[in-house]
């Protein structure tokens, strides 16, 4: 049995404002709606049996018009939000990042570690190939998160293939 994980990062969102935390309702720019209207036919091609989603509101509403399209409800997972670096938005954010990726089982105050959400990524697409067997799934998604799922499905990625994913970024698994 084989599980087909086709992992969507969300498209354009709205920027943090810097020294906050990042809130969750943080949508899509216009153009970030419109790149996913545009990617929903590519994603209808992949006839998946069910649409999941981090909660954060610019994965769902990435995901949405292709659920839209075929007639599918978008189910949110907890697991499968965004790294929760414990990093308030800041200029210097790439090199925050960049150190973390250099340092993966470290951790910035109460946030997680990259090597944490390795093995929540990892748990979740392990979830999925469960509760769907033998079908595909779309999963909406995030950079960090994505990045991190492919490296616990045994892909090699890094720091610099995760700055340099496109908004929206698809890629599959299989389980």
């Amino acid at each position: 049995m084989t599980t087909r994980i086709v992992l969507v990062r969300h498209a354009q969102s709205v920027p943090p404002p810097f020294g906050v935390p990042d809130d969750d309702q943080r949508p899509l720019t216009p153009a970030g709606v419109e790149a996913a209207r545009s990617l929903a036919e590519r994603l209808v091609a992949y006839e998946p049996a069910a649409v999941l989603s981090s909660p954060q509101l610019r994965a769902v509403q990435t995901v949405t018009p292709a659920a839209d399209a075929l007639g599918l409800a978008v189910t949110t997972w907890p697991e499968l939000r965004e790294w929760e670096s414990g990093l308030l938005p800041s200029a210097d954010w790439e090199a925050r990042y960049a150190h973390s990726w250099a340092h993966p089982g470290s951790a910035h105050g109460v946030g997680e570690s990259l090597d944490a959400l390795t093995s929540r990524a990892g748990k979740a697409l392990a979830r999925m190939a469960a509760e769907y067997p033998d079908v595909t799934v779309l999963v909406g998604s995030h950079g960090t998160f994505l990045t991190r799922a492919l490296i616990a499905a045994g892909h090699r990625a890094d720091w610099a293939f995760c700055r340099a994913l496109p908004m929206p970024a698809v890629y599959e698994v299989v389980r």
